[in-house]
């Protein structure tokens, strides 16, 4: 998953599972009408209203709607923008019934790991039942976020017809459509501006749907379609450029040839943000024209700051985008297998670079060569070409020591290595002290500090001691639990945690749950935590928005007990299918007296104004 967040990213989410935010608006005029001959509540209330127009903090709008019945009634009626972290912590009838004049919804699905396929098939997150409750409540939706929910081609029909001043679909991480369901929404959505599919399973319906755009002069702002790995009707998509003259963002998927990219640009070079498909070519008639022509395009387009796409990339043509590097804010190579000197070749000219995104192919050597001109870089991921456990990893300790010294505003790095050393990521921990989201992946099992042998307890406390604004951590290697009593006591602004094959047994965690106070989001995988780490936790779930476990030391019993003391919160008990039973239809008791000592395989605890969802496949059990 390299073009969204490997993890949930919304670290200022409130605290409670429905929040919301809301853009400056503009009181409208039926709210500034003469007060003189309305009772003193009613006037209230209508100054409540135009003062909550302005307020954007989630955190303070869910603080106001607690006050009174008056001004809960004022807050509902000025939310425009509806975010829901989970689908399942609330009704769609009961958050549209109360939200009705909903311009904007965010609404998530499935857990974290599910893009580590630790989440069965077939497990829910359905967006039918929400876009039935929105079909009749929410008649002024514009847009439409969704995150690792399961939508249908039915339902981007009853999008389409039931929503034509669509403005905005964002999917990611999302299934269950198909090419002929984005035909029919294009197609009846004439004000649609933004239309972003990322990382989305799109199955191929033999459906020309890029053809499907009306053929007026288009609003289209942003098209992103990378995921949709089939081809493309290059003349349609051709003519949809040429008559979107708002077009900013367009990001082709890897069939669009080098060839072709040089067409599209010379029709946009109003383009801020940029996804080059393949880049690479089959069609290559001159070599020399080639590169003149396709330099020419990227002098063009002065506005790029974003550049992305690069699969099957071939890296003679890097020296094609050097125009545009000064300018570039943000530049993805995740998907380009490039080495250290053809990495070097390209950021020795951007300066002003702030994400960065790529493979570990580029070697500790092209990190040295980023962190020696990038120095305003705030962002930084590094993905494994090879992420097998016992694979070659060609990054280390020297690259990330490089990217402190040279890179002290960093405030997010995801990092992915073979071997790493508490003296380094100490110093990480010194010389970017804004670390916002600090998130180290150790493939290897257990893996200590390779040159001391000791475990990476000091490494991973000093981040969290040193770096006051953290909010997100990952941990690996090999920890004990002095490492999480580190977390506990400095963690206090962690709000989502990530573990993995660490621990020493029940008391690390208990040391997390009960000192880090502002916890969310908390997922383990693969480690040693029994029935007594989770019962630690148990005066600070309500607080949470979710906790998942998998293959560690739970037993049923536990998690009964957990479910019993806390009424308020849907516990899940998920076992895992075979290939061959993806939709649950061996079902297996979690019931029996006598199972009550086994150790589950997924646990799923989350929060619920609504109480259990009624469409749990069977091989779910809500306790």
């Amino acid at each position: 998953m390299r073009e969204v967040e490997m993890s949930e990213d919304d670290e200022n989410d409130a605290d409670l599972p429905v929040v919301v935010s809301t853009r400056s608006q503009t009181p409208s005029t039926t709210t500034t009408q003469s007060f003189s001959s309305s009772p003193p509540d009613q006037v209230l209330e209508n100054v409540i209203e135009n003062v909550l127009c302005f307020l954007t903090s989630r955190h303070d709008r869910n603080s106001v709607s607690l006050v009174c019945k008056s001004w809960y009634r004022a807050e509902s009626l000025t939310r425009f923008d509806l975010f829901i972290g989970n689908c399942y912590s609330i009704s769609p009838q009961r958050a549209i019934q109360r939200f009705g004049r909903l311009r904007s919804l965010t609404l998530k699905g499935k857990p974290r790991f599910a893009d580590f396929s630790l989440v069965p098939p077939n497990w829910g997150a359905h967006f039918t039942p929400w876009l039935v409750a929105m079909s009749d409540g929410c008649p002024w939706l514009e847009k439409i976020y969704l995150k690792r929910m399961s939508i249908t081609d039915e339902d981007l029909n009853v999008i389409a017809e039931g929503f034509p001043g669509l403005k905005e679909l964002v999917l990611v991480c999302c299934e269950g459509f198909s090419t002929r369901g984005l035909g029919e929404l294009v197609s009846k959505c004439r004000q649609l501006r933004v239309l972003e599919l990322i990382e989305d399973e799109v199955m191929d319906a033999d459906f020309d749907w890029i053809f499907c755009f009306p053929d007026s002069v288009t609003v289209l702002e942003s098209l992103a379609f990378e995921c949709v790995d089939y081809p493309i009707n290059f003349d349609a998509l051709n003519l949809l450029v040429a008559r979107s003259p708002l077009l900013k963002k367009l990001r082709l998927n890897r069939h669009v040839t080098v060839g072709q990219l040089r067409v599209i640009m010379l029709r946009v070079p109003q383009l801020t943000h940029l996804g080059t498909g393949s880049f690479n070519s089959s069609d290559v008639v001159s070599e020399q024209d080639q590169e003149l022509d396709l330099t020419s395009c990227f002098a063009s387009c002065g506005n790029l700051t974003c550049l992305s796409g690069f699969r099957d990339i071939a890296p003679d043509y890097l020296p094609w985008i050097h125009p545009v590097c000064a300018n570039l804010t943000s530049l993805n190579f995740s998907y380009a297998n490039i080495n250290a000197e053809q990495l070097g070749s390209v950021v020795c000219h951007c300066h002003k670079l702030q994400v960065f995104w790529c493979l570990d192919s580029v070697c500790d050597e092209g990190l040295q060569a980023l962190a020696a001109t990038c120095s305003d870089l705030r962002e930084l991921r590094v993905f494994p070409m090879d992420a097998r456990e016992d694979s070659e990893c060609p990054v280390s300790e020297v690259g990330l020591l490089a990217i402190s010294q040279g890179c002290p505003k960093l405030r997010s790095i995801l990092y992915f290595c073979q071997k790493m050393t508490n003296a380094v990521v100490i110093a990480m921990s010194k010389n970017c002290p804004d670390l916002v989201v600090f998130r180290l992946c150790i493939m290897g099992r257990h893996l200590p500090d390779h040159l001391t042998g000791e475990p990476m307890d000091e490494g991973f406390g000093a981040i969290v001691m040193n770096c006051k604004k953290l909010t997100r951590l990952a941990t690996s290697g090999l920890l004990t639990d002095r490492a999480f009593s580190l977390i506990g006591k400095y963690g206090n602004l962690v709000r989502t945690l990530s573990l993995a094959f660490a621990g020493d047994g029940d008391l690390g965690l208990s040391y997390v749950l009960k000192g880090c106070s502002n916890l969310q989001k908390l997922e383990i995988r693969d480690s040693p935590f029994g029935d007594t780490a989770l019962f630690s936790g148990l005066h600070h779930y309500y607080n949470m928005r979710f906790v998942w476990m998998s293959s560690c030391n739970l037993t049923l019993r536990g998690c009964k007990l957990v479910a019993r003391r806390m009424p308020q919160l849907a516990v899940e008990v998920i076992r895992d299918v075979d290939e061959n039973d993806e939709d649950g239809s061996v079902e297996k008791i979690y019931s029996d007296v006598e199972d009550e000592n086994e150790v589950v395989e997924k646990f799923y605890m989350y929060r619920s104004l609504d109480g259990h969802r009624n469409d749990a496949p069977n091989f779910v059990s809500i306790l």
